[in-house]
């Protein structure tokens, strides 16, 4: 496939050196958006509702939303996956993953 052509006064770049993140910074982000995408998966293949959700892991729908879009902290992403079913092997894995 051929590159696309970039309009007039673009580069092309990485988001990493765009906003000057460090290698463990910009793996950070990756591994937040993996679990938060985790999390949000894993509750739709079970069909349960961000309100149903929260409830189970004592929070509110508004902050489920947050935590599927990666607004929360990694504490709360892993004890929504681990309430949904996902084992520590698998967190592993989405973590890895990359």
């Amino acid at each position: 496939m051929a590159k696309k052509k970039l309009p007039r006064g673009w580069v092309e770049g990485s988001a990493r050196k765009f906003l000057g993140l460090s290698r463990e910074e910009s793996a950070i982000i990756e591994m937040r958006l993996r679990l938060c995408d985790a999390v949000r998966s894993k509750r739709l293949a079970k069909r349960i509702t961000q309100q149903e959700l929260a409830t189970r892991i004592e929070s509110t729908q508004p902050r489920v939303a947050k935590l599927e879009r990666g607004d929360a902290s990694f504490e709360m992403m892993l004890l929504a996956l681990l309430v949904l079913g996902v084992s520590r092997r698998e967190i592993a894995r989405v973590l890895g993953a990359g």
